[in-house]
């Protein structure tokens, strides 16, 4: 195991922890994009203020994981299992769950569903906290 994948859900959680994960953990560079939606669509200036700059703390602590082929197979994978499951399931969760396959990486999320779905496309998912 290469190590941890967090998904987006846990460093939202964990705003003024990133300091304290470790080392070996990583991002979908799909989380950077989740995380400037948030900066785009906050509703006052304080709320955006807040959320780039944990955007800009999350970009100097992370470099994130791009999609590439390896991570679109897997993406097909994991579509194919939640489709065979009937499972209705983000793209975006989708993707990352995919790149923590992809890069042979436990996915750390706070989202139950997708940590099912990551189990049952036989990936390795930390409990959730």
């Amino acid at each position: 195991m290469a190590g941890a994948l967090l998904d987006t859900s846990v460093l939202i959680a964990g705003a003024d922890g990133i300091s304290t994960l470790p080392e070996s953990a990583a991002i979908s560079i799909v989380t950077l994009g989740e995380l400037y939606a948030g900066v785009a669509l906050a509703q006052d200036d304080e709320t955006g203020a807040r959320r780039a700059a944990h955007l800009a703390q999350v970009r100097r602590a992370f470099e994130p994981l791009v999609v590439d082929e390896p991570v679109a197979e897997r993406y097909g994978h994991v579509l194919a299992v939640a489709r065979s499951q009937g499972r209705t399931v983000k793209a975006t969760d989708l993707l990352i769950l995919a790149t923590a396959l992809a890069h042979d990486r436990e996915l750390h999320t706070l989202d139950e569903r997708q940590a099912a779905l990551g189990r049952a496309a036989g990936g390795a998912v930390a409990p959730t906290v």
